[in-house]
């Protein structure tokens, strides 16, 4: 499926967004965040194809390349969860780490060159069954924000990428689904991006 994690550079870091979209956060059963909730996935995260395991999820989400302290790309990736062991973690109080930053843990598409992070919209299709879909109007926290205090909590180097939330329909993978994400603006396809589980 092409080497779409290099095809742009290796980012120094990974920042994810959690509970950044209300339906997601209620269908998790999670309280509204009081603020952004972030976490980290380190580059070893990143892979081009996609693992079964068991329990694993998928969450798709807009991921933007920052350069000079702004949003310059956006591209499609999966932040890949392993729901069973994340639950179990919560629920003694301990980090999501181990659920969340594995190694094979996101892939992402290729980038593409963006001016304005405003009207996109993603669509995941799992299977040619459209799954998740969610704009950036619905975020609880947009992009501008999540970047502010992206940089005054982390610092942001160039070339850092930020995975700014999942819409409502997550779900469990099987091996060979086919997951297609794609980027929409006003209506139009903009990029378009597909997986297979092996």
């Amino acid at each position: 499926m092409g080497d779409a994690p290099g095809q742009i550079g290796r980012p120094s870091k990974i920042i994810c967004v959690g509970r950044n979209f209300a339906d997601h956060v209620k269908e998790l059963g999670n309280p509204m965040p009081e603020e952004i909730v972030f976490f980290l996935k380190p580059p070893s995260a990143l892979s081009q194809e996609i693992s079964w395991r068991e329990g694993l999820e998928y969450e798709g989400e807009l991921a933007f390349r920052i350069e000079k302290g702004a949003i310059t790309h956006v591209a499609f990736g999966i932040d890949l969860t392993l729901r069973p062991l994340q639950r179990a973690l919560k629920a003694k109080g301990l980090p999501w780490e181990r659920a969340k930053a594995f190694r094979g843990s996101l892939v992402v598409s290729p980038f593409l060159p963006l001016q304005n992070w405003r009207d996109l919209e993603l669509r995941l299709y799992r299977n040619e069954t459209l799954v998740q879909q969610g704009g950036t109007w619905q975020m609880l926290y947009d992009p501008n924000l999540i970047l502010a205090q992206a940089e005054e909590i982390f610092g942001l180097e160039d070339g850092d990428w930020i995975l700014t939330g999942t819409p409502a329909g997550v779900g469990t993978i099987e091996r060979q689904d086919r997951l297609r994400g794609e980027i929409w603006r006003q209506g139009r396809l903009i990029l378009k991006y597909e997986w297979v589980v092996v």
